[in-house]
């Protein structure tokens, strides 16, 4: 019996040294689920600053400077100029714009573009004010977007029988103010809404012969994107932007059509890369924004693409 002692005493210490363990593991599993979550901002509710026309709430980082490219060509459908003649608009460049944007702050950026359409050179900014936290005490981010553009052409391309622009360089400038408002919702995407306001110093005095709305020089215009993730690094991205004009509601003469935009999106080492279909001309808000002439339903979509480049300096 004196034997067995010491045997029986080491599975009595054993077996209380799992209880002690197990105990332990309850108790850090209690603690676990008591545990506040991390108030961390939320990272990445889009992949770059811009979905695909409209802005995201995401800011060039800190010292870095980000390249970005986007290409429009021009209508696919024959109705709208396109068709097999220009291989279906491949041959044609309806819009061209390179910008370089640069981190001033981990949350706000400037830049300076130029865009073939109106030949505008632009300067702009954004600052995001606010970030969602993983905890959701706070709940969204937001973001502001201002930018000022010249247009050095003599005519507008659009309308032809707009007069030249007067002298007086002021004529030739436009603006925009948005707010940007956005959540991520986990690994299934993100979504924006976009309360927009552009302003041209100069415009004709059109009226449209249904309703007897004339053309005005400030359009307010309410944006909607979202981002849908298919994998870690591609994503469906779609936006709407609907401006308030009642010169551009069914007038007969001048056409109009709300900005619709579909595309993907996908990482590849330091480039993010966008394929997109677009019946909206312009690149940035002061063209989109006031002028859309073609229409989905006559084939006037242009595939286009987006590309952007970031530089750590």
């Amino acid at each position: 019996m004196i034997k067995k002692v010491p045997a029986l005493l080491l599975f009595v210490i054993c077996y209380l040294s799992l209880g002690i363990c197990f105990a332990q593991d309850d108790i850090m599993n209690l603690l676990d689920q008591n545990e506040k979550p991390k108030n961390e901002p939320v990272l990445e509710t889009f992949k770059t600053t811009r979905v695909i026309n409209a802005q995201s709430t995401e800011t060039v980082p800190k010292n870095a400077m980000d390249l970005r490219i986007t290409h429009r060509f021009g209508n696919i459908g024959a109705a709208s100029g396109g068709g097999y003649s220009s291989f279906y608009g491949m041959d044609n460049a309806a819009n061209i714009r390179i910008a370089f944007e640069y981190g001033i702050l981990e949350n706000w950026m400037v830049g300076v573009g130029r865009s073939k359409t109106m030949g505008n050179i632009d300067a702009f900014t954004k600052w995001r004010f606010l970030t969602q936290t993983t905890n959701n005490k706070v709940p969204l981010s937001l973001a502001v977007y201002f930018n000022a553009a010249i247009s050095p052409v003599k005519r507008e391309i659009f309308y032809a029988d707009v007069p030249v622009f007067k002298n007086n360089i002021l004529h030739r400038l436009s603006y925009t103010a948005q707010l940007i408002i956005a959540r991520k919702f986990g690994n299934l995407g993100s979504l924006e809404l976009l309360p927009t306001y552009v302003h041209r110093n100069y415009v004709k005095t059109y009226i449209n012969p249904e309703n007897g709305a004339g053309e005005t020089n400030g359009l307010f215009a309410l944006g909607a994107a979202a981002r849908i993730k298919l994998t870690k690094r591609s994503s469906i991205l779609v936006e709407y932007f609907y401006t308030f004009s009642a010169f551009r509601k069914n007038n007969p003469t001048r056409p109009y059509y709300q900005p619709v935009s579909i595309g993907y999106e996908i990482e590849t080492g330091g480039h993010v890369f966008h394929m997109n279909f677009s019946n909206a001309v312009g690149i940035i808000e002061n063209d989109f924004v006031v002028n859309s002439p073609d229409t989905w339903n006559l084939g006037g979509f242009k595939w286009g693409f987006n590309i952007s480049r970031v530089f750590n300096f």
